[in-house]
């Protein structure tokens, strides 16, 4: 009896709590479906309409639920649904395990009630528009395995306590803005395979806790603020298959542990500051498909080893200081190459032959190098062909049996070699050439009319050759034409007029033939030209009135041109650069040409022009020079006689009058200037050794304050190196690395020690030689300041005053160094850097070309003035030198001429002053920026778009004067040495900025070209 009531009452107990349970679960999905119903009606969608109250929720698009009716998983990707996550109710909602968002334009925070969602195991936000921090509170999914957050506006630190999630495989937070450094905890994390953090503000270290991922197959790190060495740590990644940490400030050597990573496939380490060799370890990754190393000041060369990589579709090793000749027999294993580039570095020899053995290569890309020989024979028949790089080198052979026809070739540009013969009229069958380049070579022949037929061809620069004939003028078929260079050659004859319906020209220049006739009128049609070169020809006749009105560059010059100068040329609202030089140019000059404030360099000597000097900033601006040698030129300035008006005269007589005056102070002048000669030439010794013995008064002055002998100083040096140990370096070079010494008596200095001059080294010990020779004949604020130096038969180094803050490259790649050089004190920079290569260029006798200006090589004192330093490829312009040279210079900032003809003048560190000055600008090396200059995409790129995103924009007079910085740094840049204005022009301007003139420049090309820097906003 007791036992059948207790049956009894667990029955009944039992009947109550499935009542209750079934009654909670009617209320749980009553309250999913409500939910769901609230959260649709806060969106903007059109793409719910099953969701209905009178549908069960289970069928609605995206819902899925369990047996009990319960919603599990919410998939509605690329819904559109334009709405927050505000409005969800995720507390309704404890069975959800999967959850699928992405592409659904979701904007707004991430809630931080996410975090109750405990079943929760999938999770996928990816490429909405999501903003403000990770919560914390996502770190409570402890049972999520892929969380996918990337390409939405998410800032602020990835969480810390992300080590809660210990099942998770999947981590892609990449292309967001999150910031600070990858916790070490994320070396929790060992089922991750999957690590993606690229396209961050990540700054500090790699963590060497990510060695504890074992299970990691693919890591991601790429286009960060990264700095420090790559940790060795990561050689325990065995199972790893994709490494990517490309754009970063990483540093030191690539460690030998990658040797390990036996499954990697694509390897990514391009864009940092990696040195050293390349370890002999990676050869044996023989599952590699791609390895790219660009841009890194890595040394030693490319071991036959390489052969072992026999899968490789992509080797991409440009701008690596790479040297040595490369294997050419093992590289004809790479039957799978696709992507084949060595640029920029010191190889040498010969190309491999087979290089399209697989015919599979699209891109062979291997300029700016010393390589000689033939062009590989197997590229004549490789149609796979896409881009072809070859300028820059010493490469021989007929040039007309080189190459094939290529019906997928964009681009080709062999200029700057030895290359030989007649272009072939095939060129004409490449129906898709974009660009076509073979200047500076020995080719003979005439220009084939087919190449007319390029319907698409973008560029056309086959100069400094030794072509013959007409321009054909079948080239007004090649409509596309942006750039058509034919400069330097022997081509004779008129300009075609066709030449006028090239609508989409940019840059014309048939300067150094033999053309002759006049400037076509037709050339006025060519609305968006910017540069039109026809100097030194044989042109006669009058200088057009309709010439395009967006020219910036026009030169005339050296030619028989007659007749007035056009007043129409006044009305060019954007020439930076006119040049009408030695002709035969008659009248006065147009007094609206004075005025214009664009005009930066002007030149009209050698004419017969006469009259006054009319009023205005470019006549202003221009040399005495710029006006010699004319016939009746007057004024009170630029060294021309006064102007006298016949108003005030008595006829001939007073003709007669003012001649015997001019007569009579011009032989005063020669007699004064004779005994002023004299007397110079009389004291020089004297004035030369007193300058010496206060040199030399001075050096003794600095060392009488270190209170040592040389000997003392010597030995001093190395105890407070202990002998150049690695941890006192500070800094890395060509020809030697920087140590800091703190000598007694509170004195710190640096220390260039040369590397051991191995095989009689001529070229590091005329470096060395010519750095001291430099630095003890300068004295300026802006200049490293020498102190002294050792030529002993064990240690070889210069003594350097130290400067405190190190090199501008190191400051401008930390965040920190970065935000704390703001607008004011990067124009500070760049002022100082002017003002020193102004000194350089005009104030030394001879004048010195630095030849390696980089931000590496610009160190920063206290208060951030700039400081120029190693002066080991320097070289004094001697008037009885040729002036040219080896190759020197840092990649990426030589002057293009510098670099194919070897050519030195003060132009070349224009250039290098142009590129540092848009680097300090920009954060970051411009080279994508010089390079779309030439295009209408890059000359209207949005200022503010360019400037470093670090650093709020500028405002006011700030904003006026980093204008005007960008003014002259775009200016620097200019192709042609002689349309770049001299660094005294930009040393005076940017140190008397002009007040802004109403209006907006907000492109680069708006301040190329239409105030000239005075204008205010950005």
């Amino acid at each position: 009896m007791n036992t059948k009531a207790l049956s009894s009452s667990v029955l009944v107990a039992a009947i109550a709590w499935l009542v209750l349970v079934t009654t909670a679960l009617e209320a749980s999905v009553v309250g999913e479906a409500e939910a769901l119903l609230q959260w649709k009606s806060s969106l903007e969608t059109q793409s719910l309409s099953s969701w209905s109250p009178n549908e069960t929720k289970c069928l609605w698009v995206g819902i899925s639920c369990n047996h009990a009716g319960s919603v599990t998983q919410i998939n509605l990707p690329n819904a559109a649904l334009h709405g927050k996550l505000d409005n969800f109710n995720f507390s309704s909602f404890p069975n959800l395990t999967h959850i699928n968002l992405s592409s659904s334009n979701i904007s707004g925070d991430i809630p931080a009630l996410l975090g109750t969602l405990s079943k929760l195991t999938f999770l996928d936000l990816s490429m909405n528009q999501l903003s403000g921090p990770i919560p914390q509170e996502i770190c409570n999914l402890t049972n999520l395995a892929e969380l996918w957050m990337p390409d939405n506006l998410l800032m602020g630190p990835i969480p810390s306590n992300i080590k809660k999630l210990i099942h998770l495989t999947h981590l892609m937070l990449s292309n967001n803005q999150i910031s600070g450094t990858i916790p070490e905890e994320v070396g929790m994390l060992e089922t991750l395979t999957q690590l993606s953090l690229y396209i961050n503000r990540l700054v500090g270290k790699v963590p060497p806790s990510l060695g504890n991922l074992t299970n990691l197959q693919g890591l991601y790190l790429d286009f960060n603020e990264l700095s420090g060495p790559i940790p060795k740590e990561i050689g325990s990644l065995i199972n790893l298959v994709e490494l990517g940490m490309p754009g970063n400030h990483l540093a030191g050597s690539i460690p030998s542990g990658i040797g390990n990573l036996t499954n990697l496939t694509y390897l990514y380490l391009y864009g940092n500051n990696l040195s050293g060799s390349i370890p002999r370890e990676m050869w044996n990754l023989n599952n590699l498909v791609e390895l790219s190393l660009l841009d890194n000041p890595l040394t030693g060369g490319i071991p036959s080893a390489i052969g072992n990589l026999t899968k490789l579709e992509r080797l991409i090793l440009g701008g690596c200081w790479l040297s040595g000749s490369i294997p050419t027999k093992e590289m004809e294993n790479f039957t799978r190459l696709h992507d084949f580039d060595v640029s920029g570095n010191n190889l040498y020899g010969h190309l491999p032959k087979e290089i399209c053995k697989g015919r599979s290569l699209e891109r062979f890309i291997a300029f700016n190098n010393q390589f000689q020989g033939p062009i590989p024979v197997s590229l004549r028949n490789c149609t796979s062909l896409i881009r072809i790089r070859l300028q820059g080198n010493q490469l021989t052979g007929n040039i007309s049996q080189a190459f094939g026809v290529y019906q997928n070739l964009l681009y080709v540009d062999a200029s700057n070699n030895n290359l030989y013969g007649e272009l072939s009229p095939s060129w004409g069958k490449c129906t898709n050439l974009t660009v076509l380049a073979f200047s500076s070579n020995k080719i003979t022949g005439s220009i084939p009319l087919e190449i007319g037929q390029l319907s698409r061809l973008g560029m056309l620069d086959i100069s400094s050759n030794f072509l013959v004939g007409e321009i054909p003028k079948e080239l007004e078929m090649s409509s596309s034409l942006l750039r058509l260079n034919l400069s330097s050659n022997q081509l004779s004859h008129v300009v075609p007029s066709q030449l006028g319906r090239l609508s989409k020209l940019e840059t014309l220049d048939l300067s150094a033939n033999r053309l002759s006739g006049p400037v076509p009128e037709q050339i006025g049609f060519l609305s968006k030209l910017w540069l039109l070169s026809l100097s030194k020809n044989n042109f006669n006749g009058r200088i057009p009135s309709n010439l395009p009105s967006n020219l910036q560059l026009l030169d005339l010059s050296h030619n028989s041109l007659t007749g007035e100068i056009p007043a129409q040329l006044g009305s060019l609202l954007m020439l930076v650069n006119l040049n009408l030089s030695h002709n035969m140019l008659s009248g006065s000059i147009p007094s609206g040409l004075g005025r214009k404030e664009s005009l930066v360099s002007l030149d009209l000597s050698y004419n017969q022009l006469e009259g006054p000097l009319p009023d205005g900033i470019a006549i202003e601006r221009a040399s005495p020079e710029a006006f010699q040698n004319n016939r009746g030129l007057c004024g009170n300035k630029k060294l021309l006689h006064p102007c006298y008006s016949s108003s005030t005269g008595h006829g001939p007589t007073h003709k007669f009058v003012v001649l015997v005056i001019v007569m009579v102070s011009l032989a005063l002048f020669l007699i004064i200037g004779f005994v002023g000669v004299l007397y110079f030439l009389k004291n020089r010794k004297k004035c030369t050794e007193r300058k010496a013995e206060e040199t030399s008064n001075e050096e003794k002055d600095i060392f009488s304050v270190l209170n040592y002998n040389g000997s003392d100083l010597y030995n001093d040096i190395i105890r407070a190196t202990e002998d150049f140990d690695e941890k006192y370096c500070i800094g890395i070079g060509g020809y030697g690395n920087v140590y800091k010494a703190d000598v007694p008596t509170d004195h710190v200095l640096a220390i260039k020690k040369i590397h051991s001059f191995e095989n009689e080294d001529v070229a590091a010990q005329n470096a060395f030689r010519n750095e001291i020779q430099v630095l003890t004949q300068i004295r300026h604020r802006n200049i490293v300041r020498l102190y002294g130096f050792c030529f002993h038969e064990q240690h070889k180094f210069l003594i350097f005053e130290f400067i405190e803050r190190g090199s501008l490259a190191s400051c401008l790649r930390s965040h920190q160094g970065a935000v704390e050089l703001d607008w004011i004190k990067r124009v500070k920079v760049i002022k100082g850097v002017a003002h020193a290569l102004s000194y350089m260029h005009h104030d030394c006798i001879p004048p010195l070309v630095h030849r390696d200006i980089s931000t590496n090589n610009i160190l920063l004192t206290s208060n951030f003035e700039a400081c120029v330093s190693d002066f080991g490829t320097a070289r004094l312009l001697k008037p009885d030198s040729s002036n040219w040279t080896t190759m020197a210079g840092t990649y990426g900032c030589i002057a293009p001429e510098l670099a194919y003809t070897m050519s030195v003048t003060e132009k070349c560190d224009v250039f290098s002053f142009g590129v540092v000055a848009l680097e300090i600008m920009m954060g970051r090396h411009p080279g994508d920026v010089i390079y779309s200059l030439s295009t209408s995409h890059g000359r209207n790129m949005l200022l503010k778009d360019v400037l470093d995103q670090r650093l709020p924009p500028p405002l006011d007079d700030v904003a006026n004067e980093v204008i005007l910085t960008m003014v002259f740094a775009l200016a620097c840049l200019q192709e042609h040495p002689q349309s770049r204005p001299t660094m005294h022009l930009i040393s005076q301007e940017l140190s008397t900025c002009m007040p802004p003139l109403p209006g907006e420049r907000s492109t680069i090309n708006d301040i190329l070209t239409g105030g000239g820097g005075r204008v205010r906003g950005v």
